[in-house]
């Protein structure tokens, strides 16, 4: 019987039947054929600490056990307090405000509507469109998607729904760029700034890693810039940290290689290991206080019915806990370690002809190629492996739990490296 399920990004017509999970262990799932898959995706980079943790599963159900939701409207509860104040604790200085949501879509919506009532609050209405980057992936709910990259991105059919916003050119040095390499793209930037600040309210960016736009990689000398460009410019500064966050790019936050604090973080995947769907907006003082007022335009419309959800509050906790007790930034090290190793350092994969780049930051690391059919039948091929990889346009990539052993995570590697020695017979490898 077909499920009546309908699959995020599936082509409906050439869609094969999507393997049935019916357990998980560590870095691998299980599939209802006994087949056991290591997970070089981490679930869309979200399941951090691999799956059925022990301390996460066991902190959900002692938070069952007592409260399993209840609305922040007018109330509260420990969990939502106690994970609103590690966030500000963990997160880089003067991020003092936590606004939590359900999503990573949800909370840069938030983050959104906060920088436009923010600056009408300080007299200035006409500053309510965002400017962005190409390239960006910020979610697909309508407001995400309009500042998502309108060209190569995934929302082009919907352009005449989405109201309109400004873009600047994706930056083009890379992480290990020197300042001097990076002011071309903070010229870039400052271009569409000076052009049309009067009506921009924030710079939303991925710092880092732009992650579903292409995993492309940029300098924290970029991020310093930026963070410049927006106080001279009077544009709040928003980082989409709902990928970088928890580790990914070898520290806790992306904002933390640049020494930055943006006005606005928005987290999520991470936030929870991935046991629970949950999100957090924080933000400064200045941005918060201007909130403070007689009006009835000073509150804050805003209020999603799960916002901290006791559930995701106490597993977000126990996450965390477990993060910084068991030394993740130094596991996230030692897999930076293999990834440099086995793909970055392999000359061979470099110049093979397939191969237009290969890039690794923290515990990321892709290979991009020339044309996208190039990869067509790779995710077939590695499930005959043993591994989960799900490729998208020109990127094969893997992010990997944090839990992920040196021999797996090599594992991963050279399947990845061993596609593009199985290239001489393309159409029968599906």
């Amino acid at each position: 019987m077909t499920s009546p399920i309908w699959h995020p990004y599936a082509h409906l017509k050439s869609q094969a039947p999507s393997p049935k999970v019916v357990g998980g262990e560590g870095p691998r799932f299980t599939l209802e054929t006994g087949e056991s898959l290591l997970d070089a995706t981490c679930s869309w980079w979200c399941m951090i600490h691999g799956y059925r943790h022990r301390r996460l599963v066991e902190a959900i159900q002692r938070q069952a056990d007592e409260l399993c939701h209840v609305m922040l409207g007018g109330l509260t509860h420990e969990s939502a307090d106690r994970l609103a104040r590690e966030l500000v604790r963990v997160t880089p200085e003067g991020l003092n405000h936590v606004f939590f949501s359900d999503s990573g879509s949800v909370g840069m919506e938030v983050a959104m509507k906060m920088a436009v009532q923010y600056h009408y609050l300080r007299g200035k209405p006409a500053k309510h469109r965002m400017l962005t980057l190409m390239k960006a992936y910020h979610g697909d709910t309508a407001g995400c998607m309009a500042v998502c990259d309108p060209e190569e991105g995934m929302h082009s059919l919907f352009a005449g729904f989405l109201p309109q916003h400004y873009f600047a050119p994706a930056p083009t040095a890379g992480f290990e760029a020197g300042e001097d390499e990076v002011q071309a793209d903070l010229d870039a930037l400052r271009g569409v700034l000076e052009a049309h600040h009067e009506k921009i309210g924030a710079l939303l960016m991925e710092p880092l890693l732009q992650a579903a736009g292409g995993l492309n990689m940029t300098s924290p000398h970029y991020l310093r810039g930026a963070r410049a460009l927006c106080d001279e410019f009077d544009v709040l500064l928003i980082f989409d940290e709902v990928a970088t966050g928890f580790g990914r790019t070898g520290k806790m936050f992306a904002a933390d290689h640049a020494d930055v604090t943006p006005d606005i973080m928005v987290l999520s995947k991470g936030l929870t290991g991935g046991y629970l769907g949950h999100a957090a907006t924080l933000a400064t003082d200045h941005v918060h206080d201007a909130f403070i007022g007689d009006s009835e335009l000073h509150a804050f419309m805003h209020g999603p019915t799960f916002m901290g959800n006791p559930l995701a509050c106490r597993v977000a906790l126990e996450s965390l806990a477990v993060f910084e007790e068991d030394d993740y930034l130094g596991r996230i090290q030692a897999l930076n370690d293999v990834l440099r190793e086995e793909l970055l350092d392999d000359a061979e994969l470099r110049a093979h002809p397939d191969v237009a780049d290969v890039r690794v930051l923290g515990a990321t690391a892709v290979i991009e190629v020339h044309d996208a059919e190039t990869l067509e039948g790779v995710a077939g091929f590695a499930r005959r492996q043993g591994v989960w990889l799900r490729p998208f346009g020109h990127w094969l990539y893997t992010m990997p739990a944090y839990i992920t052993s040196s021999n797996d995570l090599r594992r991963i590697t050279d399947v990845m490296k061993h596609w593009f020695n199985a290239r001489h017979v393309p159409s029968t490898s599906q």
